[in-house]
């Protein structure tokens, strides 16, 4: 781990007040070390770090990631009823979801234009709407 990549990953742990156990250190530095957004399942996660010299469990990561999402440094996609992304990129955009190789990749969101959403129930205001837009080749 370089020595930039740890300092990338502590300060963003830091800018959200959660503590830089070793563990989290860890995973954010496989997160933002290299400065890049990630979309990353908590899977994905996990196998990218079974060659860390930092040892976590896939319960780990979920907490983790839990976590990050609840700190506000990622955001959590569900891109079906049983599966989850978690992307580093924070602002409002839309995502394309590829059914045939299960990625998540952002959209230009300068492309997208939504005109009007419904009416909400009494007492209710939208907090956030998520655009995922499924891709299947020909």
């Amino acid at each position: 781990m370089s020595v930039l990549a740890s300092e990338r990953s502590t300060s963003w742990l830091a800018k959200a007040g959660l503590r830089p156990t070793r563990q989290r250190v860890a995973l954010a530095t496989l997160l933002v070390g290299d400065g890049q957004d990630r979309h990353v399942t908590a899977e994905s996660l996990f196998a990218a770090s079974e060659g860390g010299i930092e040892k976590v469990s896939l319960a780990t990561v979920y907490n983790t990631l839990r976590a990050f999402c609840e700190a506000g440094l990622m955001q959590e996609v569900t891109v079906d009823g049983n599966k989850s992304y978690f992307d580093t990129r924070m602002d409002d955009h839309p995502h394309f979801y590829w059914e045939d190789t299960g990625q998540l990749t952002d959209a230009p969101a300068d492309q997208l234009e939504i005109t009007s959403l419904p009416d909400v129930p009494m007492g209710t205001e939208i907090s956030k709407v998520d655009v995922v837009i499924r891709l299947r080749r020909k």
